[in-house]
């Protein structure tokens, strides 16, 4: 399954409401699962962005639309990076002509 790196940043709102962040990472996660996906890392961080996360999803179309209902919800900002692990980055280097 494809895996994204998706850093967010809180948006006022989601500062405002800075408690509830763990319960917004909670249907975050049951989001992703809905969508036969998931939240395999997480990451509180400090620097240009304020979470980093690990998400699997079936293709780019289900992530998109994961991103963009985060998005919606108005607690966070996206950014999203299609990430290619080990093995699959080997194997498209190993395939540069």
């Amino acid at each position: 399954m494809p895996t994204y790196l998706l850093l967010s940043d809180w948006t006022g709102e989601g500062l405002a409401e800075i408690a509830e962040s763990p319960n917004r990472l909670d249907d975050a996660r049951e989001l992703a699962e809905s969508m036969d996906g998931g939240v395999r890392e997480f990451f509180m961080t400090m620097g240009r962005h304020d979470i980093a996360a690990l998400i699997e999803m079936p293709d780019d179309d289900a992530m998109a639309k994961f991103a963009l209902a985060l998005g919606k919800r108005g607690a966070v900002t996206t950014e999203t990076l299609r990430a290619f692990p080990e093995e699959e980055y080997r194997e498209i280097v190993g395939d540069v002509p």
